[in-house]
């Protein structure tokens, strides 16, 4: 029989996650203060004994000049993914509501991973002139389960999209990400796990004095700064400052170590900082930055051995550096940062990727043009 789906309260959905190993960050209630331009709810999956069973956060985008929406859930929903009446018992129950609260197309993001490279099979992909994309590469594991639920959502009409930004109604998350498992491994057994150049860095940081602490919402401008920087190094349009102050505050709010922010210094100079996020077992580099000066003194490195100490110091199962370019061309400006992901020694993940359900066809179509046309 499908569950009964409805609309459930911010405590009830963050304890449900709470009792859960981990979730995704964009399936927590605050993740929706973080989107003011998204109207967020937090809906929950009801069994025959009433037990909540499942949760998700919707993000729905108004249409402009009409009163429909492009429902949104990043990263989620939290459901059993596996199930084998996922689309009759999970997914119909959610259509028939979203479309109830006036969606024209809903997209979703399954959390499920398909196959992962070793940072050895990475490598080798890189040096092999005939990969030209990660998928070229034979994996080092697969996941079978993760195709069943890939045919299961296309024989009820979802289809798979390709990624895109996060903002307006090009939604998208990263189908590829790079993570280091930490679970039943020695902070010892993941720093040698780290590549030679990895681990000479993090020397040659302690040797010039570089020193990496803890920020708070007052350290938000001088990570600013450096995003800035960044983002005009490496071509991407840069949040504004409001976006990540509105982040920390909301996130840290839910739970006061749920969001952290690293400087890098060296001599009084911050050289780098990131944010990471907390879920509980899941641990995310989230946002980085870093200056073109004083490179040599390897601030990012430092920067990021000690965020993978305090997250295996947390008893995180997973320290994830989230995405990565699929491609391995030289051409492309992002290999040199999947090259820095690899030197931690983790591996490559891809997982289901994103799928759209149109509930109004003409409406999604005509969404697709004006994206297109964008």
């Amino acid at each position: 029989m499908p569950l009964r789906l409805r609309p459930i309260t911010r405590a009830d959905h963050l304890a449900f996650i709470a009792a859960r190993p981990s979730a995704s960050h964009m399936q927590l209630p605050s993740w929706g203060d973080v989107k003011p331009d998204w109207r967020a709810e937090s809906l929950g999956w009801f069994d025959e004994e009433g037990a909540l069973v499942g949760v998700g956060l919707v993000l729905y985008r108004p249409l402009p000049k009409v009163k429909k929406y492009l429902a949104y859930m990043p990263e989620g929903p939290v459901i059993d993914w596996y199930s084998s009446d996922l689309g009759e018992r999970w997914l119909e129950p959610m259509l028939a509501y979203l479309k109830q609260q006036g969606a024209f197309s809903v997209k979703m993001g399954p959390p499920v991973v398909v196959r992962r490279w070793s940072a050895d099979a990475v490598k080798a992909a890189i040096a092999d002139p005939a990969a030209r994309r990660l998928r070229d590469a034979e994996a080092t594991s697969y996941e079978p389960r993760a195709f069943d639920v890939a045919d299961r959502l296309r024989r009820t009409g979802w289809q798979q999209t390709e990624p895109g930004g996060e903002d307006g109604f090009a939604a998208g998350q990263p189908r590829y990400v790079f993570q280091v498992p930490l679970s039943g491994r020695s902070l010892e057994e993941v720093h040698r796990g780290l590549n030679q150049q990895w681990r000479r860095n993090i020397k040659k940081a302690e040797k010039a004095g570089v020193e990496v602490v803890r920020g708070g919402y007052d350290d938000l401008p001088a990570f600013y700064g450096l995003y800035t920087e960044t983002a005009e190094r490496d071509r991407f349009i840069p949040r504004p400052l409001t976006y990540f102050q509105r982040m920390w505050t909301a996130l840290t709010a839910e739970d006061p170590d749920r969001m952290r922010l690293y400087l890098a210094r060296h001599e009084g100079d911050t050289l780098a900082a990131a944010t990471m996020l907390a879920v509980g077992e899941h641990v995310w580099y989230s946002y980085g930055a870093s200056t073109a000066r004083k490179r040599e003194v390897q601030p990012s490195n430092a920067m990021q051995w000690r965020m993978m100490a305090d997250a295996h110091e947390l008893g995180a199962a997973v320290y994830d550096l989230r995405g990565i370019t699929d491609t391995l061309e030289d051409s492309d400006h992002l290999l040199g940062l999947l090259r820095f992901k690899v030197g931690t020694g983790g591996q490559a993940a891809e997982y289901l990727g994103e799928w759209d359900f149109p509930l109004n066809r003409l409406l999604h179509k005509a969404l697709d043009l004006y994206m297109a046309r964008r």
